[in-house]
């Protein structure tokens, strides 16, 4: 690898004690020491074999975009999950799956529940060279469903972290929606999140047993947006339970935070929330890094705030979206004026089957 001198002379030892990576140019160590620029390569960070040797990783990940790129580059130590047993809902794809691969290769026992079986067991396939992974069949919406699955995990040991993933969401005119159109997200979103919140709770508080919740929240809860009103709606409930419960169970080894992402291009839900080709675009003019997010970014800081070394952390929602909130509020409420009734005719949401009795 290029650049080995350089990088051992610049990197000091003090810095394989570091957990943790800030990226995009610089590492910072207890010593306030930084890594400039200058101990790149063409665009990566060159790193000696010590580090590999201390269970740390650095993996680039160029994103193109009008000449602009983001480093992806994460230290974490490879065991800081080691022993912990997760439960993520909506596990079987898109941000659920990325968490799920992340925390597998920290050394944690994942489970992943959804209403598809099929998807789950792929993924479950797919990700259990990496560790222990079980595919839960559970549609969050149900409480009784949820009771049943948390039983069957805790017939086994007691979960230790909980992410509340599941999600639905499409952007339709408000004055469209059905009323099973909106319990449909309500249903999802909020309900679910509270069913699987309440059920770990309540047998974490039971037995003494110290939890973690790790809730997938949006930018525009605090502040609403136009054409996702149910999941705004929602979503603004999961940081009020969020917060709510981090001081009333704080006090009893339970911690709370939420992660509120912006744009990440997953398979699926990333088309149903930007049909339109031109939508892209003005996504990433909104953005001032003007660039999505990743799911490897996303997992990493999930990674951190699920993990013993964010312990001091507790109530809080952490935004992750490039700086789009700050540029202007409401992700979606521009739509307005850029779509054409053709448009909105194309996206209306199909009718959503309740769940199974």
């Amino acid at each position: 690898m290029k650049n080995d001198s350089l990088v051992k002379n610049v990197i000091p030892s003090e810095a394989r004690d570091l957990g943790v990576c800030l990226h995009h140019g610089w590492w910072w160590h207890p010593a306030k020491t930084q890594i400039p620029r200058c101990a790149r390569d063409d665009n990566s960070f060159a790193v000696d074999n010590s580090f590999a040797e201390d269970n740390f990783s650095a993996v680039d990940n160029l994103f193109a975009e009008d000449n602009l790129f983001v480093e992806e580059t994460y230290v974490f130590n490879t065991d800081l999950l080691k022993n912990k047993r997760i439960l993520i809902t909506g596990g079987g794809t898109g941000l659920g799956k990325g968490m799920a691969h992340r925390f597998l290769e920290l050394g944690a026992t994942v489970y992943i529940c959804g209403r598809r079986e099929e998807v789950l067991k792929a993924t479950a396939l797919e990700l259990s060279p990496t560790g222990t992974i079980h595919a839960l069949p559970c549609d969050v919406r149900s409480l009784d469903a949820v009771e049943q699955m948390i039983d069957s995990i805790w017939t086994v040991g007691p979960l230790d972290i909980l992410v509340n993933n599941a999600a639905g969401n499409f952007i339709s005119r408000t004055e469209d929606l059905s009323p099973r159109a909106w319990e449909s997200v309500i249903n999802i979103v909020l309900m679910g999140t509270l069913h699987c919140t309440m059920a770990c709770g309540r047998r974490w508080l039971k037995s003494s047993h110290p939890g973690k919740v790790l809730s997938i929240s949006a930018t525009y809860a605090p502040v609403g947006s136009a054409y996702v009103v149910p999941s705004a709606v929602s979503k603004a409930g999961v940081e009020a339970l969020t917060r709510s419960l981090a001081v009333e169970w704080g006090n009893r080894g339970i911690r709370m935070n939420a992660i509120a992402p912006g744009p990440i291009p997953t398979q699926g839900a990333f088309s149903r929330l930007l049909p339109h080709p031109s939508l892209e675009a003005v996504a990433l003019d909104r953005n001032p890094l003007h660039r999505f997010g990743t799911v490897e970014e996303l997992a990493n800081l999930a990674a951190f705030l699920v993990s013993d070394g964010s312990g001091y952390i507790n109530g809080e929602v952490i935004r992750m979206d490039g700086g789009e909130f700050l540029q202007g509020a409401g992700e979606f409420s521009n739509l307005g004026r850029i779509l054409k009734e053709e448009d909105w005719q194309a996206i209306k949401p199909k009718k959503s089957p309740g769940p199974k009795s």
